[in-house]
């Protein structure tokens, strides 16, 4: 765990969820009378994976049990503790091929233009929105923005996302606008009347107590925005990807896009290039010379 958090730099859910997944790991090799690593075969980690199969577990879920596990062997053998990785030749099942769910254009719209609310924070709501939306932000990236992260001037958050990855993210039009105002308006209210000190100093979000605003309150937030235009159960990432698809779908290039959205791995990108097939049929009928014909 001290490896996850301090030389892998994960954050504390992911290292949290790794070390549920090692515990019921290790139980199971238990129950099996295998209990220490080197005697940890190829075959216990597949009947492993079996098992959560049959336990009617989802494929992501299962997907994430085995990278744990094939991440601890590699573990145990940079410490020395094994001489092998009895994980490593261990198929991780392969995960469905699923679309994200997306806003429209006109729903995102809708959505943060009838959001009107002069109080401080409203003000903050409507700004918190707006920068989810126009900049790709996960809930952690934006519940993290400090005062000093913010270079509105040059037109650009500093964002720390996974791992503690930073990334410049550019911000402007309707999301720099509302920011502003939160930060003249809505902000110097909230810290007056709760006397944000320490940590909340510094935090770009406030609650109505002069802290920091936490991920469940943002949460919250965007499950009323959403319910505002009947799409119930909107979640914080549903933005981000209907901010990397409505990029897309104006012009703006792969890898542009996956350094906004701070990943990794450009393949991670590929699904958002399926998502609105209505959209291709009418490039493709308008640019084609032989679809005029």
């Amino acid at each position: 765990m001290s490896y996850l958090r301090i030389e892998q730099g994960s954050s504390p859910r992911t290292a949290e969820a790794y070390r549920r997944d090692l515990e019921e790991y290790l139980a199971f090799l238990d129950k099996r009378g295998v209990d220490a690593p080197g005697d940890v075969k190829r075959d216990d980690v597949v009947d492993f994976e079996h098992h959560l199969a049959e336990a009617g577990l989802a494929t992501t879920t299962v997907r994430r049990r085995i990278s744990a596990v094939r991440g601890y062997h590699r573990f145990l053998v940079r410490e020395g503790l094994t001489s092998e990785n009895p994980a490593e030749a261990v198929d991780i099942p392969k995960a469905a091929d699923r679309l994200p769910d997306v806003l429209s254009i006109e729903e995102v719209g809708r959505m943060l233009d009838t959001y009107i609310d002069e109080r401080p924070s409203g003000l903050r709501d409507r700004a918190l929105l707006e920068v989810l939306y126009g900049c790709g932000l996960r809930a952690s990236e934006i519940c993290g923005l400090n005062l000093d992260n913010l270079y509105l001037d040059d037109g650009f958050l500093r964002v720390f996302g996974k791992g503690a990855k930073e990334r410049i993210v550019p911000i402007a039009g309707a999301a720099d606008r509302a920011l502003r105002r939160y930060l003249n308006e809505g902000r110097p209210a909230l810290a007056r009347a709760a006397g944000a000190t320490g940590d909340s100093a510094s935090a770009v979000f406030l609650n109505q107590r002069g802290g920091r605003l936490g991920r469940q309150s943002i949460f919250n937030l965007v499950r009323k925005a959403g319910a505002a235009i009947n799409r119930y159960d909107l979640h914080p990432h549903t933005l981000r990807h209907s901010f990397a698809t409505h990029m897309l779908k104006g012009g703006a290039d792969l890898r542009v896009l996956q350094e906004i959205l701070g990943h990794a791995d450009m393949s991670t990108l590929q699904v958002y290039t399926h998502l609105d097939r209505t959209h291709l049929h009418e490039e493709y009928a308008h640019a084609h010379p032989r679809d005029k014909m």
